[in-house]
């Protein structure tokens, strides 16, 4: 059996992601989905999503990717990566923007200064 392939045209509709989303969701408190998250992903997998979202987070507060490289050691390519998400996905900033209220309207660009 070959191992399933995601692509950006099958994998909303993936059973296998969908039952991933419904138990992320299913996630009461922060300690359940810490939880939940750790058993399905590796500590490198950990780092990297919670730093890629703070990387989102300081992106939309309006830092240049300099600023963020030097702060966070992170590399520009990386900064670029979450920006392209940020400029055409929507899970980013319907995560950010509502939960940081005060961001609303802030537009991304590609701020390298």
């Amino acid at each position: 059996m070959s191992r399933k392939s995601f692509t950006e045209n099958n994998w909303r509709d993936d059973p296998w992601f969908k039952n991933l989303c419904k138990a992320v969701i299913a996630c009461q408190t922060e300690r359940q989905a810490a939880d939940f998250l750790r058993d399905v992903g590796t500590l490198t997998e950990l780092k990297d999503w919670s730093e890629r979202l703070e990387i989102a987070r300081r992106i939309i507060s309006g830092k240049t990717y300099r600023k963020i490289t030097e702060e966070m050691g992170v590399s520009t390519t990386t900064i670029t990566r979450v920006a392209r998400f940020l400029q055409s996905g929507s899970g980013y900033n319907r995560f950010l923007h509502k939960n940081q209220r005060h961001h609303h309207g802030t537009r991304v660009t590609s701020s390298v200064a």
